[in-house]
């Protein structure tokens, strides 16, 4: 049985999703969790690109150990050279160079094939100078000429690359075509046979994943995935589809890989909560619905025996069923066996935080279920609050008056009190802390959805705004829905003052 490493790009391709954006302590953050999962190689950024991802990736590779962590870099000198300067104190690490190979992004770049061919070698022979692990990527391979690919492909495995990753970078390729593409490059070119042959692939048609499994069916070894399928545009291959996808039919691909796949829920929402990316409910693997049964011949069959609609356990990927256990009675020892269960173990003072919102929040409804206990435990919501605070809210509303909002925030020591009217509470309440920030921003999306089963459910929203032609997401939760508007309103407007634009932070400082 073959063994398929796992390349997870959270970090860099993942977080190029339009408006998700990430601190250094969250990259670490997800980093330490995708070592738990683990994976094979993080690729922990593009440290050329700016100086916040040259240290996000330099702090990985002091922290964090287990994986190979990798830098990307294009094929050009300055990019190869911080790259292998933020990798320095990683215990292993892996340089990844790439450049289009395409007609269409060599024409983008104003470079001929003798030129793109001439850039590519001398850079995985300058990257092998710094690097034992290097990988070489011709973007855009599914639209390059085949023949430019095996010889392009050739040099770079000459030059000393120890993966060769072809990726589609459009998601254009279909499966029987992308699985050719690699058999037929591990025909042709001499030397293929000896080196790990990954693939990278983007879903703009939905076939991200099989594709990626097409490409193992017929030799690849490596599969360069994200949590969520984040990542540009439709985003990239579903970590957690390709590997339970290769456990579950185990039978058929005749490989495995080395994820713990019982992190793979815990996984999904952390990046969830750190990005501001919800997770839609039929997500395969990790969303809130892939082990729920509607129907009452499902629900039957169920009863009967999981396995008569269920294809994996929901502890493989890390489930348990929602119990009934928690209330306003329970105490500290309850609560920190609970969070052990459920794979948290957090040190006295964040203990402390959490306990003191579970009582909070036990006050208001009858029930705590896991998805609230796991909700407290995973920080996120309120991951810039240090800045901006919402300290109350009052709402006077009916069906004959228009909605009034007043909003306190509070911002160190110091409370800023502001009102306005809106097309509705939250509209008025969003207004209202718009006057506090004197930001303009423009709401391209809100959506809500409750966390568990009940009338006292807590809600969470998402919302996503643009600020000064910036997108920015955030996420708020409570069991009142127009406090939960505002926490992911203001967690938005937190996120664009203390992540997105410094500068404007440090003025309303």
């Amino acid at each position: 049985m073959r063994t398929v490493r796992i390349f997870d790009t959270t970090l860099r391709d993942g977080e190029q999703t339009p408006g998700a954006s990430l601190t250094s302590s969250e990259k670490l953050e997800i980093a330490r969790q995708l070592a738990r999962l683990n994976v094979d190689i993080i690729e922990a950024g593009f440290p050329y690109s700016s100086r916040g991802d040259f240290e996000s990736v330099r702090t990985i590779s002091k922290e964090v150990r287990g994986p190979v962590i990798c830098g990307l870099a294009r094929c050009i000198r300055a990019d190869i050279e911080a790259a292998a300067q933020s990798l320095k104190a990683a215990k292993r690490s892996r340089i990844h160079a790439f450049i289009g190979t395409s007609p269409i992004h060599m024409k983008m770049m104003k470079k001929s094939p003798a030129e793109v061919l001439a850039m590519a070698t001398s850079s995985v022979r300058l990257a092998r100078r710094y690097a034992d692990d290097v990988e070489f990527s011709p973007m855009d391979a599914t639209r390059s000429d085949p023949d430019f690919l095996a010889r392009i492909v050739g040099a770079a495995v000459r030059e000393g690359a120890t993966t060769i990753n072809i990726p589609d970078t459009v998601g254009y390729s279909t499966p029987r075509d992308f699985g050719d593409l690699i058999r037929e490059l591990l025909e042709r070119v001499p030397g293929m046979d000896k080196i790990v042959v990954s693939v990278h692939c983007h879903n703009d048609l939905g076939l991200a994943v099989a594709n990626s499994l097409a490409g193992v069916e017929n030799g690849a070894g490596q599969i360069e995935c994200s949590i969520n399928g984040l990542g540009e545009r439709a985003g990239n291959a579903s970590l957690e589809e390709v590997v339970m996808a290769l456990r579950t039919r185990r039978n058929h691909y005749n490989c495995a890989t080395g994820i713990r796949t019982e992190e793979l829920h815990r996984t999904s929402r952390l990046v969830s909560r750190l990005t501001g990316i919800a997770v839609q409910a039929n997500k395969a693997i990790v969303g809130v619905n892939a082990f729920m049964h509607g129907s009452g011949i499902h629900g039957d069959g169920v009863i009967k025996g999981r396995e008569t609609f269920e294809i994996m356990t929901p502890e493989s990927v890390g489930l348990r069923e929602s119990g009934l256990l928690l209330g306003k009675l329970s105490g500290r020892h309850m609560l920190r066996k609970k969070l052990e269960e459920l794979g948290f173990r957090p040190d006295e003072r964040r203990f402390g935080e959490i306990f003191t919102s579970f009582k909070a929040l036990a006050d208001k409804k009858k029930n705590v279920y896991d998805e609230d206990i796991i909700t407290l435990a995973e920080p996120g919501t309120g991951r810039f609050s240090e800045y901006l605070k919402l300290e109350d809210l009052e709402i006077a509303s009916g069906l004959k008056r228009v909605p009034v909002a007043t909003v306190v925030l509070c911002r160190g020591k110091k409370l800023l009190k502001a009102a306005a009217s809106g097309d509705g509470p939250v509209d008025a309440t969003c207004k209202a802390i718009d006057k506090l920030t004197g930001l303009k921003p423009r709401m391209l999306d809100y959506s809500l959805r409750a966390i568990t089963a009940g009338k006292d459910a807590q809600g969470e929203v998402s919302v996503r705004v643009l600020v000064d032609r910036q997108e920015v997401i955030g996420r708020g939760a409570s069991t009142d829905i127009i406090e939960a508007s505002a926490r992911a309103y203001l967690n938005a407007m937190n996120r664009f003052m203390a992540g997105s634009n410094p500068k404007a932070a440090k003025r309303r400082r």
